[in-house]
């Protein structure tokens, strides 16, 4: 017996073996079940989401010889012509071979004739979008008032292609990409009946690779079967879809963390020799910043994104996070224009080095901190010489501007933006404490008070604990005082102007006014 390949044999047959769609399948059942039939349906979405295959199945709901209902036998004599693809009374045309006026009005002209052995006869027209605008014509009267016996079911990926006069005349189904977990959950249902041994990760990465695609899914499940020799091995499966290990994903952010060029250009070299697919690689990369950035921005990340992007967060820069995010999404945009692909992976790797934000003069980079307040440790308690600049410049300071303070502790970015909204209450020898407006909550997470608590002890010392308490500040925050000064700079420019004795000469000899809103001045 002939082999038939997984995407045949998994066809769903009903219903309820369809893989998500849960919007269209209600709709559908609830029309079946109280016969509230429309003459023509259209199913939309991507490829490998089921169109087709819904289309086949509410033929089959139509002609079950037990009556209509959403759920057909399976075994009578119209079912399983339907399944076998040779129910005389299911009409199916690929409208990309037959977009010739002559061949639909052809045949538009058997419409008419009563089915066969069917109660109905069933048009499934596939890419209907493939169909000329003559084709359309000579379908649309029939569409729009078709004999009680035919029904109309179209498929395509591109509706909006279709002549509105199309649209209107049918019930509407636009079905879903599906999801990783979807489409990892079947193919699990699949091994195991199939009798094919494999590991969650190999599965894992198939259902990635699909994108959303069942069909593209069972195809590469046949590949990764094959590849395997008759099993799936997550190693064999990751090279046969030129994918690489989060460990490698992890270790690129690591040596960007560590601003390691040499460390980052190694780890490409190693990875080169297994051939990947460099676009598939950026992608991985993008997706681990992306959780990096959802876990910074959340106050408790733990259980929601992954243990790794956990880790990563207080220890990545946000700046730099969306730096390189932006970087690598338009490396993956040019990588086609690159001399070849790796050269292209390579290039915003470096880019991604080479215009992250420089680091204050006197603060060093989180590897680096972290690797200080280790070699302290080690070493036993600081001594106390160490701490005597940072005791005798806090009571100095705590009576000081905090706007100034905020520059002299070298704060940039997100960190001085949040910063500038607080008010200073208090700085001493033990504690500093900062009142944030309840307003500006939102801007603080677990990330941001880790990395100021560490700006804190390179300013400070290690000794200094950062407080801060959400009220009123009740005095004017740096970020009020800079707008203010800024109003009252355009204010000023804006009376220089009017009282400009040539501005003034000008209004006069055309009669002219002065637009105030125009009025700009250089920071």
């Amino acid at each position: 017996m002939s082999y038939q390949v997984l995407a045949r044999k998994w066809r769903p047959r009903t219903f309820e073996d369809m893989v998500g769609q849960g919007h269209v399948l209600t709709a559908l059942t609830n029309a079946l079940d109280s016969e509230r039939l429309h003459h023509a349906y259209l199913f939309t979405g991507t490829r490998g989401v089921g169109k087709t295959t819904l289309a086949r199945i509410l033929a089959k709901c139509l002609n079950c010889e037990q009556g209509v209902s959403s759920h057909p036998c399976g075994e009578c004599s119209a079912c399983v012509a339907i399944d076998e693809g040779r129910f005389v009374d299911l009409i199916e045309v690929d409208a990309a071979s037959r977009a010739r006026v002559e061949e639909t009005r052809d045949l538009m002209d058997n419409v008419q004739y009563a089915p066969s052995s069917g109660r109905y006869k069933v048009y499934l027209i596939d890419e209907v979008h493939m169909f000329s605008n003559h084709s359309f014509n000579a379908l649309l009267k029939t569409l729009e008032e078709p004999p009680p016996h035919v029904k109309f079911l179209l498929a395509t990926t591109e509706p909006k292609r279709l002549p509105v006069t199309i649209l209107s005349r049918c019930l509407q189904f636009n079905l879903k990409h599906l999801t990783a977990e979807q489409i990892g959950g079947q193919l699990q249902v699949i091994l195991e009946k199939e009798g094919v041994q494999g590991d969650a990760g190999s599965v894992q990465l198939l259902a990635a690779a699909a994108g959303g695609s069942m069909r593209d899914a069972l195809s590469l499940l046949d590949q990764a079967i094959a590849y395997g020799g008759g099993e799936l091995r997550e190693a064999l499966v990751r090279e046969m879809l030129g994918a690489v290990d989060s460990a490698d994903i992890r270790g690129y952010l690591e040596d960007l963390i560590a601003a390691d060029a040499d460390a980052l250009l190694g780890r490409v070299e190693r990875m080169s020799e297994h051939n990947p697919d460099y676009d598939a690689v950026l992608g991985e990369l993008l997706s681990a910043l992306h959780a990096v950035a959802v876990a910074q921005s959340l106050s408790d990340p733990a259980g929601i994104i992954d243990a790794d992007a956990c880790k990563l967060a207080p220890r990545l820069p946000a700046e730099d996070v969306q730096l390189y995010y932006q970087i690598g999404l338009n490396g993956r945009r040019d990588l086609a224009l690159a001399p070849d692909p790796r050269a292209g992976f390579e290039m915003t790797l470096v880019r991604m080095l080479a215009f992250r934000p420089a680091p204050p003069p006197d603060a060093a980079t989180p590897a680096d901190g972290a690797g200080k307040r280790k070699t302290a440790a080690a070493a036993g308690p600081k001594p106390a010489p160490a701490a005597a600049p940072a005791q005798s410049a806090a009571p100095a300071e705590s009576t000081g501007d905090w706007r100034q303070l905020i520059d002299a502790m070298g704060l940039t970015g997100l960190m001085k933006e949040v910063a500038g909204h607080c008010v200073l209450r208090e700085v001493d020898d033990k504690r500093l404490h900062l009142a944030l407006s309840p307003a500006q909550e939102h801007l603080v997470n677990a990330a941001w008070r880790e990395r100021m608590q560490e700006a804190v002890h390179r300013h400070f010392g290690e000794q200094v604990r950062l407080v801060i308490t959400v009220e009123e500040p009740g005095a004017e925050t740096p970020a009020q005082q800079r707008q203010r000064e800024e109003r009252e700079r355009l204010a000023a420019a804006q009376e220089s102007m009017e009282k400009d004795p040539h501005v003034r000469d000008l209004i006069d000899a055309f009669d002219g006014t002065l637009d105030k809103d125009s009025v700009r001045f250089q920071s």
